[in-house]
């Protein structure tokens, strides 16, 4: 199937790429509801997402951006990659994500979220908190001067094989215990972060989701995988090619 938008321009530009990079590094966000006037309220969220790609936020009852979503669960919420460090704010790519809200009950969204979001453990058990899901409709990305695309959650999203989001949860916890340094490689050396404690919260056939001393990072693969052994061989290709540059 032809995609609905085209994937690069003459210089490389991946808007796809981009906007799904952008959705996966994330930590923090703006998230857009409707009070009950219908007056537009902005709201500073912490943020993962499902393995498909799917903003996951942990919102508190009491809040009144989750009282608004409980009223009309229309939102939007604005995610903004790095690039803008050197002085200009509107220098990095940045995404307005669109679509609805529900509450999340998937246990593995839970588990993704904590990894990213350590902090929250302490309070996610509160009876007044939960995990809520934006349901994709469709993103704009503004990505500098002539790079700006709207495009559909078909594109944005990843589609899961069952053999890699049911092993998930094993795989991130085997990375995690017995194979530290080749995650601090993967850090350090291919996405060229401070050295520190780094630790895998997430993978998906796209790429791994790792946090660290300076927050959150996004290692894409050059091309998806559909299984465990294909997961496997790709990380261990990694590792040798970040021993190689070290």
């Amino acid at each position: 199937m032809e995609d609905a938008i085209k994937r690069t321009d003459d210089t490389g530009f991946d808007p796809v790429a981009t906007t799904r990079t952008v959705l996966r590094a994330a930590a923090t966000g703006s998230l857009g509801t409707l009070s009950e006037g219908g007056d537009p309220f902005t709201s500073l969220v912490t943020t993962a997402t499902t393995s498909a790609g799917e903003p996951v936020m942990l919102l508190s009852d009491l809040a009144v951006h989750t009282a608004n979503l409980k009223r009309d669960a229309r939102a939007s919420l604005l995610l903004v990659g790095a690039g803008g460090e050197g002085g200009d704010p509107l220098a990095g790519a940045r995404i307005t994500v669109i679509g609805t809200v529900e509450k999340d009950e998937d246990d593995a969204s839970a588990r993704r979220f904590l990894a990213r979001h350590r902090e929250a453990r302490g309070y996610a058990a509160f009876a007044d908190f939960g995990f809520y899901r934006l349901r994709v409709e469709r993103a704009h990305l503004v990505a500098g001067f002539g790079r700006i695309e709207t495009i559909s959650a078909a594109d944005i999203l990843t589609d899961v094989p069952a053999a890699l989001s049911d092993g998930e949860a094993g795989a991130v916890a085997h990375m995690n215990e017995d194979h530290a340094d080749a995650i601090a490689l993967y850090a350090t050396v291919l996405l060229r972060r401070p050295a520190g404690d780094w630790r895998m919260t997430g993978l998906d056939p796209d790429g791994i989701d790792l946090t660290g001393p300076d927050g959150v990072a996004r290692l894409d693969f050059e091309a998806p995988v559909s299984d465990l052994t294909g997961l496997r061989e790709r990380l261990a290709d990694l590792a040798r090619t970040a021993r190689n540059r070290s």
